[in-house]
């Protein structure tokens, strides 16, 4: 059997291509978290850190939310349920606050604001069993 020369070009190209693909897929993993120190500093040190970091919980939480919601549709126990209850934007630095006051012993500085967050909507918003 004889092989085309041009085959090993293609292959060549169809090789990158899927490594480009999985590139593209591996990009949100490589994305880093910002913990708690981070947003404190970001706070603390910027013209408008109170603003960012308020930014920054509010798409944490819309992120978490998503998420929950996804794992839903995909036939996954929800993690949270809102019910109906009032779940706004402006919402997510309270819950942030009063889940790093009401557990303080758990948390530390590096851990991901994510964490903080998760377990607040699960503790603010618990599914009947």
């Amino acid at each position: 059997m004889r092989i085309h020369q041009g085959a090993p070009a293609r292959l060549g190209r169809g090789r990158r291509a899927a490594a480009a693909c999985a590139l593209l897929l591996a990009l949100p993993a490589l994305a880093q978290a910002m913990s708690i120190r981070e947003l404190r500093t970001l706070e603390a040190n910027e013209k408008d850190g109170k603003a960012y970091a308020s930014y920054y919980l509010v798409g944490v939480m819309e992120g978490l939310r998503e998420a929950n919601d996804a794992g839903q549709r995909a036939g996954q126990k929800p993690l949270f349920c809102i019910n109906g209850r009032r779940l706004e934007p402006v919402m997510a630095r309270s819950l942030y606050q009063s889940e790093l006051t009401r557990n303080a012993d758990s948390y530390e500085a590096d851990m991901p604001v994510q964490l903080v967050l998760s377990a607040a909507l699960r503790n603010s918003y618990r599914c009947n069993p």
